[in-house]
């Protein structure tokens, strides 16, 4: 093993943590748990008690099947009130070749003459760089210059949205090494060279929201948020047929579909309704109830879209939980068309879509190492040697300042 990652997507009806292992230039599963949350609603800590609790529990799972203690970590933050600005920042070239040290400079330079002073930082992607007012190019390491200029998509959010979730981590021990946003995860978890250079979006449907993040290029230029996500379904369930919340969410994740579709009407689930009466319930009939909520979903996701800007979609793919449902292909197409398609997780052993954002979070912070030409690992070497031990077998699981902590204020000082 050489290089150990791990990151964490708290969400309101689940926390997932994923952690890997980059070996060779691939990057390999070690680990990935989905651990109810509590204290957390529509990705906000409400009860921070309670989200400590449930937090710690998570990271006690995932350590369970590592064998080792998680200290350091990347987590998301919520997207509300997100910002998105392209930024142009200047460095001296510091000797006559230009270096990674060089580049942190030029984006920490557009960085303070960029961000509002009610916001804090998450993260940038970088857009390019001119080399001498002249030369275009994506990364200028080790080519001669005096001047730099950096271009990048800075992300910036309320302060309370970073130090809501960096205060619990710290409470239980964990050190936050950088911060991202859904709409970073998910688009490096799905990025192809087909969607590299289009005008496109990914949503990501949540328990209690759907994000819908617009990109150009590959980059995030807005997020637009619908208060609605799987926990309607689930209470549309409970709703129409009397029973509880809990065995409503069992019935749309184990029976039910998201398009009519294949379903059966003779395929029958029985379950006690809150009268105590044994209830049977159809597939095709529930698989309706589904399916119009989905609906539902996906055309308010449509009309932000729509809102967000009046070019061609270009793609459309969607990822979060609710996307897994059986038939949800069918219900995609007749809001969207042949442009939306449901993510694919490629990464063995994390293909459950709920695991986009805390996976994309993890390739998009080797990208930006890779960038910044910095080698870097979470685990000690202690840690790793445990890791490497041939009688350890793993088994691949689904289930001042604050800031100026973060990795260096993200730029490896």
């Amino acid at each position: 093993m050489e290089h150990v990652y791990a990151s964490i997507d708290i969400g309101s009806d689940t926390i997932k943590i994923v952690v890997c292992e980059l070996y060779k230039n691939h990057l390999n599963l070690l680990a990935a748990t989905s651990s109810p949350a509590l204290g957390i609603k529509k990705g906000l800590i409400t009860d921070p008690e309670k989200a400590q609790e449930s937090i710690t529990s998570a990271f006690k799972e995932v350590e369970e099947m590592l064998g080792i203690r998680i200290k350091k970590v990347i987590a998301s933050v919520p997207s509300y009130f997100a910002e998105y600005k392209i930024m142009k920042g200047y460095a001296n070239v510091s000797g006559d070749i230009i270096e990674a040290r060089d580049m942190s400079q030029a984006f920490k330079d557009g960085i303070i003459h960029t961000l509002s002073s009610n916001q804090e930082f998450v993260n940038f992607v970088p857009i390019d760089f001119q080399i001498n007012d002249k030369t275009v190019m994506q990364d200028p390491k080790g080519f001669p210059g005096q001047k730099l200029m950096a271009r990048a998509m800075m992300v910036s959010v309320p302060k309370k949205n970073v130090y809501s979730v960096a205060s619990i981590l710290e409470s239980i021990g964990i050190e936050l090494v950088d911060i991202s946003v859904g709409s970073i995860g998910d688009i490096n978890c799905f990025r192809t060279k087909d969607i590299q250079d289009k005008i496109g979006a990914v949503i990501n449907i949540g328990s209690e929201t759907t994000m819908v993040n617009l990109y150009n290029k590959g980059i995030p230029v807005n997020t637009k948020i619908v208060n609605m996500g799987g926990k309607d379904i689930d209470k549309d369930i409970a709703y129409m047929y009397r029973v509880d919340i809990s065995e409503a969410k069992k019935i749309k994740e184990k029976f039910a579909f998201a398009h009519r579709k294949n379903a059966n009407v003779n395929d029958i689930y029985e379950a006690v309704n809150l009268s105590g009466e044994r209830v049977k319930i159809n597939q095709l009939e529930v698989s309706e109830v589904v399916m119009s909520r989905v609906e539902e979903i996906l055309s308010l996701a449509k009309n932000e879209l729509n809102l967000l800007t009046n070019r061609p979609i270009q793609y459309i793919i969607v990822t979060g939980g609710v996307s897994n449902a059986l038939n949800f292909e069918y219900t995609l197409a007749s809001v969207f068309g042949n442009s939306a398609w449901v993510g694919n997780i490629k990464l063995i052993g994390v293909r459950n879509n709920k695991y986009s954002t805390a996976l994309g979070n993890i390739i998009y912070f080797i990208g930006t190492l890779k960038l910044k030409g910095q080698d870097y690992t979470m685990l000690s070497k202690d840690d790793m040697e445990v890791l490497s031990s041939p009688d350890k077998n793993f088994t691949y699981t689904s289930n001042d300042s604050m800031l100026g902590k973060v990795f260096g204020y993200f730029f490896g000082d």
